[in-house]
């Protein structure tokens, strides 16, 4: 049902395709490059900065992939999408398949091809890198299929199974999961601390790279199957464990997150002006503060970021649409060794962000009303590899300098939500204070699972669905045993 039933390699119209141009002929085509808003435009607004294939774009890049008989793009997508199947469609010129072919596996292929790392995932796989030649652009066809499939055929509800399960937090690993149990026919509920459905999509990610509407869209089409949403509603407050069971759910995932941010905990931290980019990109994204709205963020002129991470990037990014005149990124190690994507990087350059890297803050200075005015920053060295082979930043005796800022945003990583592992039970915990789990992700409570940040304590979009379907997978062949 899931794998490969759409688009198979031996079909007919794929050993014809793969006939109509040599090896040669296709890997002789320069990847294409996608078209973006100009930076000072951008840096105006909240438009999607990325702007999309055009249709000719997409036929022609698909026409690059060689459709290898063991294609290792698969095995580096973490949900497994057959990405020949999808793109070879694609390349026939019917999106529309295409589209299918990605909802075999994927419940968010829109988001997915926006802000998946795919070039430290299924792109880092294709036979090109070996051939010293730039990848199949996969995100962009993945993106370009879930935006221009149109299918005639409205979606069938699966036929219900009789079996109920529950869905504690709607971000991508909580939506994964729903996706692939409401179409093994589960009755499926997702529950929302939150006044909008999507999670980390909707708080976390800023609208120029992933628009709010094209989170709708994947929602939409869950509820289409059935899946059903209730907002602002705690689990772990407004409902406990024991009122899920009361409930009937036979099956319980958790995939609330990590949202209690980190901090240094270096001199000045609780200044006005200094706060989390959780909380900064909450208020802005989710909240309206960016257009007046009840809960403004705080506002400043010359703005530091505080990581090398996504994140950090899209909080510096969001203070330059907010009216930044100075915005930089402050990182203790060197820019080769960002986290963050080299897109984002690229880009947050082309918007005016300043880079200073080997450089760590160690105090927060206050002005008169206690609110941040400087920052005192120790420059570091790279020292001797580590065990995993990674440099260690190490102080440079003496070099420390003052820079004035007046407003500090704090991007130096996440701990997972407490909030459940505090209020179940019988739930035991790692000491990061993540839900344990075995290797099908179920915890000791039986029946419930767990993935996503709440287990990895941080990670991609990506491999949050992984272990949603993963999850989805391990629960239906437990519930199913069970029933027998």
């Amino acid at each position: 049902m899931f794998e490969d039933s759409i688009a198979p390699r031996q079909a007919d119209w794929r050993e014809a395709l793969r006939k109509e141009k040599t090896a040669k002929e296709r890997s002789s085509q320069p990847r294409v490059k996608m078209t973006e808003l100009a930076p000072d435009y951008r840096v105006t607004c909240n438009e999607e900065v990325n702007c999309g294939l055009t249709a000719a774009q997409a036929f022609a890049e698909a026409s690059r992939c060689l459709d290898c008989p063991d294609p290792q793009c698969v095995t580096g997508c973490p949900v497994g999408i057959n990405i020949p199947g999808f793109i070879k469609n694609i390349e026939r010129q019917q999106v529309g398949e295409a589209l299918a072919v990605l909802k075999e596996t994927s419940a968010l292929p829109a988001v997915c091809g926006r802000v998946c790392p795919q070039e430290k995932q299924c792109e880092s796989r294709c036979i090109y890198n070996k051939m010293k030649k730039e990848p199949v652009a996969i995100g962009y066809l993945e993106r370009f299929a879930a935006d221009n499939g149109v299918s005639d055929k409205k979606p069938e509800k699966p036929i219900a199974n009789g079996h109920k399960v529950a869905v504690v937090g709607s971000g991508p690993a909580g939506l994964s999961f729903a996706g692939d149990m409401i179409k093994r026919g589960y009755d499926v509920t997702v529950y929302e601390a939150l006044h909008q459905i999507g999670g980390v999509l909707k708080y976390g990610i800023p609208e120029f790279r992933l628009p709010n509407s094209i989170v709708e869209r994947e929602i939409d089409a869950l509820a289409d199957l059935g899946v059903k949403f209730i907002k602002d509603c705690v689990v772990g407050k407004t409902l406990s464990y024991d009122d899920l069971l009361s409930e009937g759910y036979e099956g319980i995932f958790v995939a609330s997150g990590a949202g209690l941010p980190r901090f240094m905990g270096i001199p000045g931290e609780n200044l006005i002006g200094v706060l989390s980019s959780n909380e900064y990109l909450t208020r802005i994204n989710l909240m309206g503060a960016g257009h007046g709205g009840d809960t403004p963020a705080p506002m400043g002129k010359r703005i530091a970021v505080i990581g090398g991470g996504n994140t950090a990037m899209d909080s510096v990014r969001t203070a330059r649409r907010m009216g930044a005149e100075k915005a930089m990124i402050v990182y203790r190690r060197s820019e080769a060794e960002m986290p963050a994507r080299v897109e984002e990087v690229h880009h947050a350059r082309q918007e005016g962000v300043e880079f200073l890297t080997l450089c760590n803050p160690v105090e927060y200075l206050a002005n008169e009303r206690g609110a941040v005015r400087a920052m005192r920053v120790q420059r570091m060295e790279l020292g001797e590899p580590d065990a995993s082979g990674r440099r260690s930043p190490v102080p440079v005796p003496g070099a420390i300098d003052e820079i004035e800022v007046d407003l500090v945003i704090v991007s130096v990583g996440v701990s997972p939500n407490p909030l459940i592992p505090a209020n179940f039970a019988g739930l035991d915990v790692t000491q990061r204070g993540t839900i344990a789990v075995d290797d099908n992700l179920r915890s000791s409570l039986h029946i419930l699972f767990a993935g996503g940040d709440i287990v990895r304590g941080g990670a991609t979009v990506i491999l949050a669905m992984g272990d949603g379907r993963h999850a989805a997978a391990a629960m239906h062949k437990q519930i199913q045993e069970q029933s027998k």
